[in-house]
């Protein structure tokens, strides 16, 4: 792998941060589960939100997402019952790549990471044009080989802060993080939330920028246009991280652009 390709993974997803900003809005990131709601119909699903989409997240479905709410969880149960693998999630990656320039990435636990083999999955991930990963229960500080192989094979880095995050743990995971930082709105796993569940957010958001100059997402509790709205002009976020809606119109039969369309209303500033 040349300079060149290992360093356009990561500027891919900065430029699309930067594409978003010149438009005056948040970038956009959807969130579907691969394989869901089976492996015939993903690919359709996954089209429809990179229309959409500035980034697209990517789930590796896993029997112990203990970072998940019910919603993520049955998709990720669905999708191991129809055969969704580590590999095939890569697989699956691999035939959407020439279909989009959006940056897609990867969002998986840490275990399966393990149980591939940390060099073969990142090197499945840069096969597959994966141009990141996030890593929502690994410590940055706890294995220094995943910093030094994403490295390797190009693939940007992105942890997780939390409303309980203490300044200094904010400087850590920001400082380890090469894509952007993914803040969570509340503490507790993800899904659609009742009313003030973004109150914490422009906080955290603030406090995560006086430790790095990349740009700042914010998942957990966004699920239509208004929360969208609460976290692109209220948090001043640089991204919006959308998941468990989308995964639950997929389930009801829904419009899933219908919604997306939505939501990328929200993301204006």
């Amino acid at each position: 792998m040349t300079v060149m390709e290992q360093t356009s993974r990561v500027e891919r997803i900065h430029a699309a941060f930067r594409k978003a900003a010149s438009e005056g809005r948040a970038a956009f990131i959807p969130f579907m589960t691969a394989g869901f709601p089976d492996q015939e119909r993903f690919p359709a699903v996954a089209a429809e939100l990179l229309k959409r989409a500035d980034l697209m997240e990517i789930g590796i479905p896993y029997s112990d997402p203990l970072g998940d709410g019910p919603v993520i969880q049955k998709a990720g149960e669905q999708a191991i019952a129809g055969g969704t693998s580590t590999r095939r999630t890569l697989e699956l990656v691999k035939a959407l790549r020439p279909t989009t320039s959006v940056p897609l990435l990867i969002m998986t636990y840490i275990n399966p990471v393990y149980a591939v083999g940390p060099e073969q999955f990142m090197r499945l991930c840069a096969d597959a044009g994966v141009d990141g990963l996030i890593l929502p229960d690994l410590p940055p500080d706890q294995d220094d080989e995943i910093g030094e192989l994403a490295a390797r094979y190009g693939l940007a880095l992105t942890f997780l802060i939390a409303p309980t995050s203490t300044p200094a743990r904010v400087e850590l995971v920001t400082r380890a993080c090469t894509g952007f930082v993914y803040a969570v709105s509340v503490t507790g796993v993800t899904g659609a939330r009742e009313g003030g569940a973004l109150s914490e957010v422009p906080e955290l958001v603030a406090l995560a920028r006086r430790y790095t100059e990349l740009p700042v997402a914010v998942g957990f509790g966004v699920k239509d246009a208004a929360t969208a709205r609460a976290v692109a002009q209220n948090a001043a976020a640089d991204g919006v991280v959308v998941g468990s809606a989308f995964v639950n119109a997929v389930s009801r039969g829904q419009d899933v652009g219908a919604l997306a369309d939505e939501i990328l209303t929200g993301c204006q500033k």
